[in-house]
């Protein structure tokens, strides 16, 4: 199985890094990239080939992941919101993608497991309504996982001490899906 990882947001955080937590300064880049090597490096262990690719140009993601003959696309972000009450993590699938969903599950499990976040769900996005460009321009089964808010002080604690729990729940998430559907090939 081969797996296209995409980090969200620019590298570096040139020009864009996206949610930043305005206490610790936290930059939503900078932990999705993290999350997003460590959990390459854990399924490359496992067997997995990877591709990874961080950039602020959604369409030059979607057109590297469709060209790289991946099985799956998995796009790492932070979440944030105005409420700092507002926590979780949540995992985005395409409508009608049943792989994409069950990818979204395995991950989503993981995640929630691994961290004891609230578990937000497994989101649906539909194209033409609230369709996230990543998951409604790739060729592949697709999820979106919103690891925890970065706006929220315990989630923001997660997602700046627990990095690599984080990649090694995503990676187990990946490895999940792939005995499920793809019976480890």
């Amino acid at each position: 199985m081969k797996v296209f990882l995409n980090p969200g947001h620019a590298p570096g955080g040139h020009p864009d890094t996206r949610a930043v937590n305005s206490e610790s300064g936290l930059r939503e880049c900078d932990v999705a990239l993290a999350v997003g090597q460590s959990a390459e490096s854990y399924l490359n262990a496992a067997g997995v080939e990877t591709e990874l690719l961080q950039s602020d140009s959604l369409e030059e993601i979607c057109e590297a992941t469709n060209a790289s003959d991946a099985d799956i696309f998995v796009s790492i972000h932070c979440n944030a919101a105005e409420a700092e009450e507002t926590n979780g993590t949540e995992t985005w699938a395409c409508a009608g993608s049943y792989r994409g969903s069950v990818l979204a599950s395995c991950i989503q499990s993981q995640l929630v497991d691994a961290l004891g976040t609230t578990d937000r769900g497994v989101k649906i996005a539909t194209p033409g309504v609230n369709g996230l460009y990543v998951l409604t321009n790739t060729d592949m089964p697709v999820v979106l996982v919103e690891l925890a808010f970065i706006t929220n002080p315990s989630d923001e604690e997660i997602l700046a001490n627990a990095q690599d729990a984080l990649a090694r729940a995503v990676a187990r998430g990946i490895t999940d899906y792939e005995q499920l559907i793809l019976g480890g090939k």
